[in-house]
């Protein structure tokens, strides 16, 4: 068992690996002509310049939580603010490399689309897969090599905790991450619909638009790079979680199997994605539902092999300490069910397959008002069926694994922790599969603006409407694990506190705990609040840009010779906007938790519990509602309702709007800021006693 980082750092290497083999294929594949490769080169300029400007931005923020963690942490120092620094640098750089792979392949997907979606799809899906196995191949290496320094050779005094400091070093770059790029990306796209597609009716991502090279790059700072971040973040906290409540629940025979066991599901689900990500090729002349089996066929692989690996090396690490020892893996399983559950419900929320987006696009017949109130409707729907599969979720893996050892009352919690592990074990195959969606979007933009054949832009179109299902399946994974994530580390943090000699209450007729839970459901909706009104105040600058260029610059808005936007100008206000905007958002998922905890750890226990429960439904209402929209707009534009121009598609594009700072600003930054409150809390666990 003490082996077990090792394979699991073996396993990383060959994820990362994988990764550069795909990163050679899409870069050695045809970029297309002259004026594509300018606009993919406009695109990786914008793109890189914003990364490099927020990550200094951000930078300043890990230097002080850096502080805070050498000053406050009485024990491991200064190896907690190590694991710390290397979290968030291993964090960064997977969302650089990802955005950078991903700049490169939208002309050569844009290429490809012109032989067919057989041809783009797979080169699109390995540009997402370079995203994918970095992220996961990043975060499990980062790991295992803690793992190895702090717990086997260093034996750093609690060095779980010190552990855990390297998943929240991930959470503080993946929270400014995804509010700072989706600020960014939504003000581009909110503000280049609303002028070019309602007031000059022109298509989408034409080059009139003097928007589209800063919506083209907010699709990849926010839809590529945030969510890397985002995802290392999920996979990274998904592991630390079961080994921290370990470390605390276990101390006789079940402690060194328990430990090591999480990194053990992190290396089979890497192996599980490898093979998965092979399964993903379409037949020539591929339809809409021919692309969506491939992209499944790559996920259901993967989990069907994390199955057998479950039980098989649950066996390996329980079936000598207990009897029962298949209620572990089968709390894995049910993780990993009911997570594939969650992403089903999102697809039928979000999918033009469905009756949801059909209903919503038939609201579109009258006007902007319908078509919100149907898309605020499947949202809040969908929020019903995520929460009853997360309960369902957290009773099996809880009975399951408390009936493997129902002597010892923290092992149900335990199989709670390695339920979240089991949502994300594939996460290699299941970012590639929501990378590609960013991909496929830009592509689209590169063929309207390149001025290419109308078929090209077809089969593009087809790829970013599956793309916006299948980034809705990965957020629904990311929120589910969250979810069951943040319990286990809720409970690893109860354990710290009473570690530390500390007593905490969740009695709800103690004032303290129940003003906590009240503060707690609040600030995911002021947190929501400020975010949506920094992408509408952002967006608002970029829409009286875009009419100030058409009224100022002759003869751009009638496309005439020589009459060229100033993309500068939208991608410069879009950048401003927000590295300033995210500054507050994010920084309340640190200093809330920190001010409260050392005036009352009881009145924190109540917060906690609050944030988690309404930042949850908040999560799924706005992704799948955002979702639901985007899809709806698409459906009307493929020649539903009157197709594009028309006055559904007008009240589409309404809808559309509103959704954009829903699925790719709020709502996925929902799922980091519940679990970096809660990793926060378990940090300084010893500092508020």
């Amino acid at each position: 068992m003490e082996s077990t980082p090792y394979f699991s750092a073996i396993a990383a290497l060959a994820g990362l690996s994988l990764a550069g083999t795909f990163y050679g294929a899409v870069k050695s594949a045809d970029p297309g002509n002259a004026r594509m490769v300018e606009l993919m080169t406009a695109i990786q300029q914008g793109a890189r310049a914003f990364l490099r400007r927020e990550y200094l931005a951000v930078a300043g923020f890990v230097v002080l939580m850096t502080a805070l963690i050498a000053i406050f942490l009485p024990y491991g120092r200064p190896w907690g603010a190590l694991a710390y620094v290397s979290g968030a640098v291993l964090s960064g750089l997977a969302g650089f490399v990802g955005m950078t792979v991903a700049t490169l392949a939208n002309a050569r997907t844009t290429q490809a689309a012109r032989s067919g979606a057989q041809v783009a799809l797979p080169l699109a899906f390995r540009g997402g897969a370079v995203m994918g196995f970095t992220v996961a191949g990043l975060a499990l290496l980062g790991l295992s090599i803690a793992y190895v320094l702090f717990v086997q050779i260093l034996q750093v005094d609690r060095a779980f905790e010190v552990v855990t400091a390297f998943g929240l070093g991930g959470s503080s770059i993946a929270l400014f991450s995804r509010v700072g790029g989706g600020i960014y990306t939504k003000a581009a796209d909110v503000g280049a619909d609303l002028v070019g597609k309602v007031e000059a009716g022109i298509p989408e991502d034409d080059p009139r638009n003097p928007a589209t090279i800063a919506d083209n790059v907010g699709d990849n700072v926010g839809d590529v790079a945030g969510m890397g971040a985002d995802l290392f973040e999920s996979y990274a906290g998904s592991i630390v979680a079961p080994i921290a409540l370990a470390a605390f629940a276990f101390t006789g025979p079940l402690r060194a199997p328990g430990l090591v066991y999480p990194l053990a599901i992190g290396a089979f689900g890497m192996v599980a994605s490898i093979v998965g990500a092979f399964f993903v090729k379409t037949k020539p002349n591929a339809t809409g539902k021919d692309l969506s089996a491939a992209l499944h066929r790559g996920t259901n692989v993967a989990a069907l092999l994390t199955v057998i690996f479950a039980f098989v090396f649950g066996y390996l690490f329980f079936g000598d300490v207990v009897d029962n020892w298949w209620g572990f893996p089968l709390a894995v399983v049910a993780g990993l069910a009911v997570g594939t559950g969650i992403g089903f419900v999102s697809e039928y929320y979000t999918s033009d397959h469905y009756p949801p987006v059909k209903n919503i696009a038939a609201s579109s017949e009258t006007g902007p008002a319908t078509t919100i109130l149907s898309g605020i409707s499947a949202g809040m729907l969908s929020v019903a069926s995520a929460v009853v599969l997360v309960v369902i979720a957290i009773g099996v893996a809880y009975f399951a694994a408390d009936f493997a050892d129902p002597n010892d009352p923290l092992t149900g919690i335990y199989g709670i922790a390695l339920a979240a592990i089991g949502m994300l074990a594939t996460t290699g195959v299941v970012v590639s599969v929501d990378a590609y969606g960013p991909i496929a979007d830009n592509a689209g933009g590169i063929a309207e603006m390149a001025q290419l054949p109308p078929e090209v832009r077809e089969v593009t179109d087809s790829l970013d409407s599956l793309g916006n299902t299948t980034a809705a399946v990965a957020k629904g994974f990311a929120i589910g694990s969250a979810a069951v994530t943040s319990l286990a580390l809720f409970k690893a943090f109860e354990q710290a506190i009473q570690a530390d000699g500390g007593q905490i209450s969740l009695n709800l007729g103690d004032v303290a705990v129940f003003s906590g839970l009240f503060i707690g459901a609040m600030l995911p909706f002021l947190f929501s609040a400020l975010t949506i009104s920094a992408v509408g105040r952002a967006a608002n600058r970029m829409i009286e840009e875009v009419r100030r260029q058409f009224r100022e610059i002759p003869g751009l808005r009638e496309g005439r010779p020589g009459a060229v936007a100033d993309y500068a100008r939208c991608v410069d206000i879009s950048t401003s906007a927000a590295l300033r905007e995210m500054l507050v958002p994010g920084g309340l998922a640190i200093v809330v938790p920190l001010v409260i905890g050392f005036l009352s750890v009881d009145a924190l226990g109540g917060f906690l519990a609050g944030a988690l429960v309404s930042g949850f439904a908040l999560a799924i209402f706005m992704a799948n509602s955002g979702g639901a929209w985007d899809n709806a707009k698409k459906y009307i534009e493929a020649g539903h309702h009157g197709g594009k121009g028309s006055d559904p598609h007008k009240a589409a594009v309404v809808g559309d709007t509103v959704g954009d700072p829903f699925k790719d600003t709020s709502g996925p930054a929902m799922n980091i800021l519940v679990k970096v409150m809660t990793i926060v809390s378990l940090i300084f666990a010893s500092a508020f006693v």
